[in-house]
């Protein structure tokens, strides 16, 4: 991890030290991500198998959630493993439904005049769960459930095969917790354009969804990004990418804790991003120390390397610092390990998720603690929040008005249409006060 002294930056040097990494806008990515997409809207489900056989190594597979599938995936997992992800869907269950918005009460701005705001689901959700090396389930958990808590009717479920082709048992385990009816075996570019755009296969089909929810490499990160764009195309959670935690630890804080919370990010992919920040060198010294300790028995080792030797230690002069900071970059996931750490939390504005102090491990939060960790990145913190129920529904203003109440505004209403040449507008308005 690079080491860098905050407080003798200049702008354009702070800039630079909480810049990612430049794989996230590598021209030759964008460029194949839009081969790809091309490929797909004019080809269907034919570039998505030829694509998914190019890069993948298996053609798309549906994989049906039935009573069965279900049964015979629990038996292949340990019980604990089983009572774990229904502790973990219950969890994020239980704090869906409470967070659920609610239709607001009706607000009367003129008497006669009400207006409320109605909340509705969206009709259907494409739900990307990353895979490949490690197969995430939780995700599936946090996407899925939010969305049915919120009653969209349609979801549906990619992530990528296993190198061996055939789905995790956790991962069914975790679609019939959610109680989705089938599981896509399909990833990378290639699936987000086949929920883009529909694509046919021989054991089913997926048709266009309403919007695209999920995190995932920097490919289907550009993926989302561009489809978006494009005319009538799904709109998209957040920029959801590769995986950022910045801790912010002070000298009380735990070196080997610090330590195993920067790994635990690293280790998801070379792309992830990890930073520290804090005022005591000693800190730094004893948790870069405890990096290298932790590094020699983690399996995933190679992959957390790659992901640390882009990191970076930030030395700053105090917390107040620190919290600038960690507004500036607008982390994914912010770890204050601090004395009194709860005595930060309203300095920061800018972040996906935030754990305070040293009992609130950031992976709690990844698996079982019940807020999706499906969180925005790349900065987007400083202006989107991650997946709540919410994100799964769409509201509406409601305005309902008396005959009395028309009469008393619409004199108002037809005069600032007037102002503004709208004679059509201002005349509408003249009806109802004159009826």
């Amino acid at each position: 991890m690079r080491r860098i002294d905050w407080s003798s930056l200049d702008a354009a040097g702070r800039k630079a030290a909480l810049a990612r990494p430049a794989r996230r806008g590598d021209p030759a990515l964008v460029k194949g991500v839009r081969a790809i997409l091309k490929d797909v809207q004019t080809r269907g489900g034919a570039a998505v198998t030829e694509w998914s056989l190019k890069l993948d190594g298996a053609a798309p597979r549906r994989i049906a959630i039935t009573p069965e599938a279900e049964a015979a995936a629990r038996a292949a997992l340990p019980p604990s493993a089983t009572r774990a992800l229904r502790i973990a869907a219950e969890n994020v269950r239980i704090f869906h439904e409470a967070t659920r918005p609610e239709d607001s009460p009706w607000v009367e701005t003129t008497p006669g005049v009400r207006s409320r705001l109605a909340w509705r689901p969206i009709g259907s959700a494409g739900l990307y769960v990353p895979g490949g090396t490690a197969p995430l389930f939780s995700s599936l958990l946090m996407l899925a459930i939010p969305a049915a808590v919120a009653g969209v009717k349609r979801r549906v479920a990619v992530t990528p095969p296993p190198r061996d082709g055939e789905a995790h048992p956790a991962m069914i385990v975790a679609a019939a917790e959610a109680g989705l009816d089938a599981l896509w075996l399909i990833g990378g570019a290639q699936a987000i354009a086949a929920l883009t755009f529909g694509a046919t296969f021989e054991d089913g089909e997926i048709e266009p969804v309403d919007k695209l929810f999920g995190p995932g490499n920097a490919w289907v990160a550009e993926a989302k990004k561009q489809a978006s764009a494009l005319p009538g195309g799904p709109a998209v959670d957040m920029p959801a990418g590769p995986s950022e935690l910045m801790v912010v630890a002070d000298r009380h804080a735990d070196p080997e804790i610090v330590a195993a919370d920067l790994i635990s990010q690293a280790e998801h992919d070379v792309d992830a991003q990890v930073l520290l920040v804090s005022d005591s060198r000693g800190l730094i010294e004893a948790a870069l120390a405890e990096v290298e300790r932790q590094l020699e028995t983690l399996p995933r080792a190679d992959i957390a390397r790659a992901s640390l030797a882009q990191g970076r230690v930030l030395r700053v002069r105090d917390l107040a610092e620190a919290c600038d900071v960690a507004n500036a970059y607008g982390p994914e996931h912010l770890s204050l390990q601090t004395v009194d750490a709860e005595a930060l939390l309203p300095r920061i504005e800018a972040a996906g998720a935030v754990f305070v102090g040293r009992w609130a491990a950031e992976t709690l939060g990844d698996y079982a603690a019940g807020p999706s960790h499906v969180l925005p990145t790349d900065g987007a913190a400083r202006t989107l929040g991650g997946i709540c129920t919410a994100s799964f529904l769409t509201w509406m203003s409601v305005q309902t008005v008396s005959e009395a109440g028309a009469a008393q505004l619409a004199p108002a209403a037809a005069r600032l249409a007037r102002m503004e040449g709208l004679e059509a507008h201002a005349r509408a308005a003249d009806l109802r006060a004159a009826s």
